[in-house]
């Protein structure tokens, strides 16, 4: 059963990742201007604009050009830079290596502290204690991540000296100063998923305390921390495991932002660069690994809320 599901929810995400390969070529296809033009400059003359055009395949029709670009991507050739003649892989791998370490990074931090606030604001339900932890995670919610993230330059690198308001991080750091200079795009990332993944975790042991099983312990006498922790939290998995992996996978694809705001080497940074240099080769490999990314993890937290609710993974 398990295996069945695991099959068709692959053949939907490379299905999905099909589509948004589409959307993404014919996206950067619609944008104004001519690239040729826009990189030869306007000195160039025509002559010169349609031998680059040539070159670079631009004279091919949309859906050959297309299907070249997909046989390239499938067989692990991602094209080359225009800005600087590289190839994509060796551009975005190190890109991608500081985007999963800021995410991993903030993850360690944020998965934690959301599930242990989300279990406090359950165990205080209505308390002044929940009222303060919900108001908290409602107010980090409707901040825009550029605004925490100059409010944590200003107090926490600006006043306080604490850390360092540009991420400018290399491989030849040692790991604790690669800690060190991440610790404030990681901070902004944290606030901004650490309160869905709370809320999510206080409604579904909330959500729990009013099953039969959870009125026969508390008749047994067993106190309220047991219960949460040994009878509703096991039982309310699914949910958290779902929601958490969502807010992974956001805080992967979710980085553009943080990382311009922090001058920070990842991909996100490498995205809005390309789009500013119309790089577009780099665009497409970029957005498509984003895609990827998204799609592969919200298959894993289908395939995890299942295994962790018996009553799906076994169905009468």
């Amino acid at each position: 059963m398990i295996y069945r599901m695991i099959l068709t929810r692959l053949l939907l995400g490379l299905g999905t990742l099909f589509v948004v390969s589409l959307l993404i070529f014919f996206a950067v296809e619609t944008l104004p201007g001519d690239l040729a033009q826009e990189i030869l400059g306007q000195s160039a003359t025509p002559e010169t604009v349609a031998a680059f055009r040539k070159q670079l395949g631009l004279d091919l029709p949309a859906h050959i050009r297309y299907y070249s670009w997909l046989s390239g991507v499938v067989s692990g050739d991602m094209g080359t830079s225009l800005a600087n003649g590289r190839t994509i892989a060796s551009l975005i791998s190190a890109r991608l290596e500081n985007t999963m370490f800021l995410a991993a990074l903030a993850a360690v931090i944020s998965v934690p502290l959301a599930l242990f606030l989300g279990i406090v604001s359950a165990l205080y339900r209505n308390s002044f204690l929940d009222k303060l932890i919900n108001t908290t995670a409602l107010t980090a919610i409707s901040t825009p991540e550029f605004f925490v993230a100059y409010i944590l330059i200003l107090f926490l690198s600006v006043k306080a000296g604490l850390f360092p308001s540009i991420s400018n991080i290399s491989n030849t750091l040692s790991m604790s100063e690669f800690l060190y200079r991440s610790m404030l795009p990681a901070l902004t990332l944290t606030l901004g998923v650490v309160a869905h993944m709370m809320r999510m975790t206080r409604a579904a042991i909330i959500n729990l305390l009013a099953s039969p099983y959870i009125e026969m312990a508390h008749l047994k006498g067993l106190s309220r921390t047991r219960i949460i922790l040994h009878h509703a939290l096991p039982n309310a998995l699914a949910p958290i495991i779902n929601v958490v992996l969502l807010n992974l996978a956001y805080l992967i694809v979710g980085v553009v932002i943080v990382e311009v705001v922090f001058v920070y080497p990842g991909m996100g940074q490498l995205l809005v660069d390309s789009v500013a240099n119309r790089d577009l080769p780099v665009v497409q490999a970029c957005s498509l690994i984003f895609a990827a990314t998204y799609i592969l993890l919200n298959l894993l937290a289908d395939v995890l809320s299942v295994a962790s609710n018996p009553r799906l993974l076994h169905p009468r």
